[in-house]
């Protein structure tokens, strides 16, 4: 019974605050949706990521013939991760293969276009992390505003009060911390996600820059193979490259 009375005692504190204590309380209660809803997203985006990743990975080095595993991903129309990096890299080294470009040129060709794709499939990736430290980080402030404002409305009420009593400022002292609380609310969950999918993110980003390296090398080292190859067709050009287990 006595829970239940704090309850009603806490919603009616809300709904008699002040006009700018309760916009402020709305924005943080909007703000803290957004918190959850990009936490869930995050979290889904990057083991969704990692699990292609290792996918794509095992079927990069199980040694099955590059041209194959070429003209596999050229046929998804939904390429993401390592999967679209690894495109995009190799298209670049068929196309400046096929012009018969000197060594160096096609190595620095693929590094470019290995490097781009890596940061838009990065970008791609930590998209919402700014908005969550963005929230982690205003949210305090905010919360602040509206207990220095419930605070100010509390002591002008008992300036104005005929008789001065614990009950004439504890319901403006009281509305001041709950805007506080809540600003807490919003900006501790919002930090602490943005902390762990920063790791996270991080976490496959030098995977993939690693990967990308890998590529590097065993692309360089099969240049001089392709490099003889001059044909219209790039898959059929990529049958003379092998899988570096090959």
């Amino acid at each position: 019974m006595s829970e239940l009375s704090d309850s009603i005692n806490l919603i009616s504190l809300i709904t008699n605050a002040s006009l700018l204590v309760q916009i402020v309380m709305g924005i943080l209660l909007l703000a803290s949706i957004i918190c959850w809803v990009l936490i869930f997203r995050l979290s889904a985006r990057l083991g969704t990521a990692k699990r292609q990743d290792q996918h794509f990975e095992n079927w990069f080095w199980s040694g099955e013939d590059l041209a194959k595993l070429y003209q596999g991903i050229q046929n998804s129309p939904d390429r993401h991760g390592l999967a679209n990096i690894f495109y995009v890299g190799f298209s670049e080294f068929l196309r400046m293969n096929k012009k018969r470009q000197p060594k160096d040129h096609i190595i620095d060709g693929v590094e470019r276009k290995l490097r781009v794709g890596l940061g838009r499939q990065q970008q791609s990736l930590e998209s919402g992390l700014g908005v969550l430290a963005s929230i982690g980080s205003v949210s305090p402030y905010i919360g602040l505003f509206g207990t220095v404002w419930g605070i100010m409305n509390a002591f002008i009420g008992l300036s104005e009060a005929s008789q001065v009593s614990l009950s004439a400022v504890a319901p403006g002292i009281a509305e001041a911390l709950i805007a506080t609380a809540m600003g807490l609310f919003a900006a501790i969950p919002a930090v602490l996600a943005y902390n762990h999918f920063t790791g996270k993110a991080a976490g496959i980003y030098d995977s993939r820059a690693l990967f990308c390296d890998e590529m590097t090398g065993m692309l360089q080292r099969e240049t001089h193979e392709t490099a003889t190859s001059t044909q219209d067709d790039p898959a059929v050009a990529a049958q003379n490259v092998q899988s570096p287990l090959v």
